[in-house]
């Protein structure tokens, strides 16, 4: 910011001050034709024939073509505009060399004085000159103290008009920041108060216009020329009056005599150090930059004006860079006291402002020091200007982010029926509407630090906002804010309606496991070219060419293309067997080998859950054949081998007896679909006699129909003395040649009477049958499919008694 000041603030204050320039340019041009200059002007070639040539063109009657070809070369030059570089060199050259003339001129006119030579005015000349000032100073400040001495009987009623309305705890806090944090006040006291203090401030302001218009009256009448007013004693107006306004500033902010009218809480002693000492700061950079200088420069010489006020501004400069660094530590701790105290919008600011004080208020007077010694009849006006701007940019930005704040602090509810309709909406614009205000706030941020710039010259905005990248720029910031609504609008439509399809509402049930599936991957595409898209239009409107980009990207397609043949045909093969409902989430199926729970489903691979708790991860590619066991209904085929010597109609009849039996289970009996169908004899081999049969089950349930139905027909077969057949080993003895067997040691078996019953199977033990009661169901052949019923038809029953339907039982499981 001083670099920037430095640059720019030479060119407008000469641009300012055209009369000085003119005047300076004669004595220029005399000063630049002495005749040494001449004489080289003269000896050299090119400069004489360019000089004759002059001459006769303006004895013609024409223009100089020397003269138009300097003011095409500078219209060029300030076309394009220096650099920052020759800016720079040209704004500390153009100081140094004055600084350093008016220390020279200086010393010569301080010779002068001393020799007895007047410089600009003699005694009488100055008297006369003088009167005037002298009699504005007289009865301005006369009139001053006067009307202070009224004003201040007014705020002492005015203050205690305040604290007898005030509350306990709001009278409380003028102490300062020793006293506990108050409770807030009521709208009524706050109102009152800020009546009070903008009713002082116009007193104290009227104050000081009706002191300087006595001054004025004072100086009309000691001028010679009865109504004119003398040029010193304007200027001593002038200061008196900024000098004096911004002394009411700072009476208004700290409130010495007067506590109910401060504006910030503080103790008073505090507030009469810091007071005190802004007070000394601004009556010495303003009176000697407004008064000091114009009188010495009018009375003596110019230069030293200059010398003068440039030496008050660094005393001054001193001084307050002195207090700035010795009360760092103490303005930082009071700063983090009040922080801790207040909100954590105004509390984070506080820490932050807490740090860097110092570094401000030195800068701050730094820039007064530099813009005092460019320009010093416009530096306090401008500093003034600039700092006001400042502090309302601010504050307005301060009060437009904590309304931000605030707003982003509430989350947004919807409606219950829209909550239901659509799950995750409301979860979605709580997240959508804290980032677009924060991007709100950010270009709030960004105004703030363009218009502060711009107040302290070191940006000239309103230029940049006329000109063509200013344009450009505010442009694309509109369309790349536009582009990113559109966005997350059709975002946002597109993934509330799949929610809605994949939510349960009064018209359907839940959705598909095949529904949901192909919805999820559509989800899925559509972010991805929402978001490609998105990017590619952004990268456009903030001006990279995207056709390279495309192009580039189509070639690397190409090569992914060949390069990855498989991964193309994972992602077509996933595509056809979603859009033939080859396999869904949850169900059982036999892909590649693997057979297992499918647990998740992609584009381009399927994720199978097998009995042993093992995860495997196929790519469709490898998927030849999709054997999917929950397609509609399913089948328990069941082959059972008995021995030879039993009958196949007894063993049928008892097949149909244990199947009688599994109907009458609570839990296995509605999974079973239509009677057993015994399908015969299969096969007749030397392990036995095969039947088959067909059990018609739910899907997903004919494993658990095999192991109840397989427990029972166990039972069954032991109570009949039915053999399954088990391994026999065939003992033979041999014979010789001739026919003869070695002999055996047999043991007979004695006789027993005859029960009228079959003889038991060797290794089988027979058992009496005994039905199975109600109570114990199937309970123990049953495993997770037991559980995945209970608990779904638990869900079914909660989610229909919140429905207000009823659900039954029996409904199968997808």
């Amino acid at each position: 910011m001083l670099s920037c000041v430095l640059l720019n603030w030479p060119a407008q204050a000469f641009a300012a001050s055209p009369l000085q320039a003119q005047s300076q340019s004669p004595a220029a041009s005399a000063s630049a034709l002495t005749p040494d200059a001449l004489a080289d002007l003269l000896d050299n070639p090119e400069a004489r024939k360019a000089l004759v040539d002059a001459l006769r063109a303006q004895a013609a009657g024409k223009p100089p073509a020397a003269s138009a070809a300097p003011g095409t070369a500078a219209s060029t030059k300030a076309a394009t505009g220096p650099g920052l570089q020759e800016r720079m060199a040209d704004g500390v050259q153009q100081f140094l060399t004055g600084v350093a003339g008016d220390m020279g001129q200086g010393v010569d006119d301080m010779r002068a004085l001393a020799s007895g030579r007047s410089l600009r005015m003699d005694g009488a000349t100055a008297g006369n000159a003088l009167l005037p000032l002298l009699l504005a100073g007289l009865a301005t400040i006369i009139a001053y103290l006067l009307l202070r001495m009224i004003a201040m009987r007014i705020y002492t009623r005015i203050d205690r008009w305040v604290a007898e309305h005030a509350s306990p705890s709001e009278a409380a806090t003028v102490h300062g920041p020793g006293t506990p944090r108050r409770a807030p006040a009521s709208m009524r006291a706050l109102y009152r108060r800020l009546g009070a203090i903008v009713g002082a401030v116009a007193i104290d302001a009227g104050v000081v216009l009706l002191a300087a218009m006595a001054g004025g009256a004072a100086a009309l009448w000691g001028t010679p020329e009865r109504g004119t007013l003398d040029t010193l004693a304007a200027v001593f107006l002038r200061a008196f009056v900024a000098v004096e306004i911004v002394k009411v500033l700072i009476r208004t902010v700290f409130a010495v005599r007067h506590p109910h009218l401060r504006l910030l809480p503080m103790s008073d002693e505090l507030a009469r150090y810091w007071n005190a000492w802004l007070v000394r700061v601004v009556a010495a950079a303003g009176y000697g930059t407004l008064l000091v200088d114009p009188v010495i420069s009018a009375a003596l010489s110019p230069a030293l004006g200059r010398l003068a006020s440039m030496v008050i501004m660094l005393v001054v400069y001193v001084y307050a860079v002195r207090i700035i660094w010795q009360n760092r530590h103490s303005v930082r701790d009071r700063m983090n006291h009040h922080a801790a105290n207040a909100a954590t919008f105004m509390g984070s600011r506080l820490h932050f402002l807490s740090r860097i004080w110092h570094v401000l208020g030195i800068g701050y007077f730094t820039v007064l020091l530099i813009v005092s010694q460019i320009d010093p009849t416009n530096a306090l006006p401008f500093m003034a200007r600039a700092t006001a701007q400042t502090l309302l940019v601010i504050g307005v930005g301060s009060l437009l982010i904590l309304l931000l704040n605030t707003v982003m602090a509430k989350p947004i509810r919807l409606s219950d029926d829209l909550r239901r309709r659509l799950p995750m909406l409301e979860a979605r614009v709580n997240a959508y509407v804290p980032a677009m205000l924060k991007g709100v706030g950010w270009i709030i941020r960004i105004v703030i630090v363009l218009l502060v710039l711009d107040a302290w010259h070191a940006f000239d905005l309103s230029r940049w906002l006329a000109s063509d990248a200013g344009g450009a720029a505010i442009k694309m910031v509109v369309n790349v804010v536009i582009v990113l609504l559109i966005a997350a609008l059709a975002w946002t439509v597109i993934a509330s309606i799949i929610e809605h399809r994949l939510s349960q509402n009064e018209g359907r049930g839940m959705p598909s496991a095949r529904e949901r599936t192909l919805l999820s991957l559509f989800r899925n595409a559509a972010l991805i070219v929402i978001v490609t898209m998105t990017l590619m239009v952004l990268l456009s409107q903030i001006g990279i060419d995207v056709g390279p980009l495309i192009a580039g990207a189509g070639v690397v397609g190409l090569a992914i293309g060949f390069g990855a043949q498989k991964l193309v045909q994972d992602i077509i093969t996933g595509v056809f067997i979603q859009l033939e409902n080859g396999m869904n989430e949850n169900d059982v199926v036999q892909v590649a080998g693997v057979f297992g729970t499918v647990e998740k489903m992609t584009i381009r691979s399927v994720g199978i859950r097998t009995l042993d708790g093992g995860y495997h991860l196929v790519p469709f590619s490898s998927v030849d054949v999709v054997a999917n066991h929950m397609r509609d209904f399913s089948y328990h085929l069941g082959e059972y081998t008995i021995a030879h010597r039993e009958s196949v109609d007894d063993a049928i009849e008892h097949l149909r007896a244990a199947f009688a039996e599994l109907m009458t289970d609570s839990v296995l009996g509605p999974e079973i679909l239509e009677e057993m169908t015994v399908a015969g004899v299969t096969a007749v081999n030397d392990k036995g006699v095969t039947i088959r049969i067909l059990i018609k089950t739910t899907p997903g349930m004919q494993w658990a129909v095999q192991r109840g139905y397989n427990r029972l027909l166990k039972k069954h077969f032991d109570a009949a003395g039915i053999e399954l057949p088990y391994p026999h080993t065939v003992v033979y003895f041999g014979q010789d040649k001739r026919g003869y067997a070695p002999s055996a040691n047999v043991t007979l078996q004695p006789e027993r009477p005859d029960d009228g019953q079959d003889a038991r199977a060797a290794g089988h033990t027979r058992r009496r049958f005994k039905p199975e009661t109600s109570q114990d169901d199937s309970a123990e052949v049953l495993g997770n499919e037991l559980e995945a019923r209970e608990e779904g038809l638990e869900e079914g029953r909660e989610k229909a008694e919140a429905m207000g339907e009823s659900r039954e039982p029996g409904t199968p499981r997808v």
